[in-house]
This record gives structure tokens, C-alpha cells and sequence, in this order.
């Protein structure tokens, strides 16, 4: 049986709670997250996606219910809520705009000294996160002002990694950035999750971007879970899901109105890859038809 490593329980949390225009973010949430995963969080705008992510790591404190990391309540000792946050890490929406030391190393190490680690441990997970986020040790005595966008991102990223967290949570990673960008940042998250085998949660209002690097997605409508299952069966609920605003995966478009047109493919295909399959098989088997 999997290792549950999050784990909501019921979990409501109300804005500005007890005062005129609070606004309940989240329901009755129940979740579990299994160690190891790479889940995609889909919802649209205002549906309590950021609210989720930062009770993972004790940023906000739930109204009601609980969250629970390997079992224990992150809020049952407040003396052990700073270990959690070390455990789980989160990266904020445009984290660049939170680099605040003089050069590039001490950024990223800021967080392997708070955790007390000796200096070679904390010299080493800074080599190795630069690794991860593709950048060179000829970086480190930079200052990160004078870096480019999308190396500060990198560095900010990098910063989280370098605490090894048990789980790592990045919200919306790849905004404001080119297409050569985004695919480079998701690809090197990916490679990430595939060395560390450490449960990976990204926020995306892309469907390609989910499709492409999520194994199992979570869909947030209004503040609470709508659906929570395998990339496939997600996209499968194409109609649903546009009506909540969002917009499916083009090959996943395109698949679905050759289905309903009559061909024989996988309609439920997400990537470019399943799609090229399908359409292969069906062309293999519509040629032995016309023999």
C-alpha cells in the first residue's frame, strides 16, 4: 500500500472569517496525495487552488478540519510547524520577486542554513539544485538582480530544492514565460521527480502543460474537489471541464471530434505521442479493411 504523505481532512477555510465579505476559499475538503506522485491542480480563476497549496505547508491554518503530512496534524504542535515547512516546499507564483541576498549562493543556500545543516552538506545541495534548475556553479557569485528573468526563476526554484523537501509544490512555475522556457522549467521538474522520487504538485492553468508531465491531475470548482483521477480520465470529462473555463489540450480536441465523427481513435489521448499512436493504428487497420 502507498505511503500517504498529505493528507486533508474535511478542510474548510474562510477569508476574513467572523467579518462582513468573508469568503469560504475552500469546502469540506478531503484529499489524500500519495508519496511519490506528480500531481497536476486544475480550477479556475478564484476556485481555492492557491488556498489549498498553502495549507500544505502551515502558510494559512485551516478554519475547520485538518492536514495531516505522514500522518501527523501540521497544527496539533506549533513548536514542529517550521519542521513541516522545511518538509514540504513551496514555490510561490513568480518566485523571482523574493531573491533578496547579494549574490545568487547565498540566496540559495538562505535555506539550508536556517535548517541548521552543516556548511559542506549546505555547499552540496546548492551544487546540486543549480544542477536541477540547469544552471552552472558560474552563476554563484552573481548577484541575481543582475541575471535574466528566466535565470532568476531558476535560482528562486533552486532555493526550495536545496532544502530537499519530502514534497515539493510549485505554483503556476512556468508563468510569464516563453514556450522555450516553459518547456525547458517543466522539463527540468520532471527530471527532478524522476531522480528524487519525491512527490511533486504543480499548479497550472495550462491543460498541455498538466497533460504533458502530470500523472494524476486534482480539478478545484469553487472549493471543492470536482475530480480527482489519472491525466486520461480527467481529459475524458472534456465537456465539464470547459464549461468550468478551461480549456482542454488541443490534441485532445482534435481526437474527440474525430471520434464523434465516426473514426475509431482514442479520444481520450492528451499527448501529441498518444494521439500519433492511436492515429497510426487506426490508419494500419483501415488499410487491412481496404485489402
Amino acid at each position: 500500500m502507498s505511503r500517504i504523505i498529505i493528507e486533508a481532512e474535511n478542510l474548510t477555510y474562510t477569508y476574513s472569517e467572523g467579518l462582513p465579505g468573508a469568503n469560504t476559499a475552500l469546502k469540506d475538503v478531503c484529499l489524500k496525495i500519495e508519496e511519490g506522485e506528480f500531481l497536476g491542480i486544475i480550477g479556475h480563476t478564484g476556485s481555492g487552488k492557491s488556498t489549498l497549496i498553502q495549507h500544505f505547508n502551515g502558510l494559512l491554518k485551516p478554519s475547520s478540519g485538518r492536514v495531516l503530512i505522514d500522518g501527523e496534524d501540521i497544527w496539533a504542535d506549533k513548536s514542529k510547524l517550521r519542521g513541516f515547512r522545511f518538509r514540504v516546499g513551496l514555490v510561490f507564483q513568480y518566485p523571482e520577486y523574493q531573491l533578496f541576498e547579494e549574490t545568487v549562493e547565498k540566496d540559495i543556500s538562505f535555506g539550508p542554513k536556517n535548517m541548521g545543516l552543516p556548511e559542506k552538506e549546505t555547499e552540496k545541495r546548492v551544487k546540486d539544485a543549480l544542477r536541477f534548475v540547469g544552471l552552472t556553479e558560474a552563476v554563484l557569485g552573481m548577484s541575481p538582480f543582475d541575471l535574466s528573468g528566466g535565470q532568476k526563476r531558476r535560482v528562486a526554484i533552486a532555493g526550495v530544492l536545496a532544502m530537499d523537501p519530502e514534497v515539493l509544490i510549485l505554483d503556476e512555475p512556468a508563468a510569464g514565460l516563453d514556450p522555450a522556457g516553459r518547456s525547458e522549467i517543466l522539463g527540468q521538474i520532471k527530471q527532478y521527480h524522476k531522480e528524487r522520487k519525491n512527490t511533486v504538485i504543480i499548479v497550472s492553468h495550462s491543460m498541455e502543460d498538466i497533460a504533458k508531465y502530470a500523472s494524476k491531475v486534482l480539478v478545484i470548482k469553487n472549493g471543492e474537489i470536482y475530480a480527482c483521477d489519472a491525466v486520461q480520465e480527467i481529459f475524458k470529462m472534456s465537456d465539464a471541464l470547459e464549461g468550468m473555463g478551461l480549456s482542454i489540450p488541443v490534441v485532445t480536441k482534435i481526437m474527440l471530434e474525430l471520434s464523434r465523427r465516426g473514426f475509431d481513435v482514442d479520444s481520450s489521448a492528451f499527448t501529441t505521442e498518444n494521439a500519433v499512436r492511436s492515429l497510426l493504428s487506426l490508419l494500419k487497420a483501415e488499410g487491412v479493411k481496404r485489402c
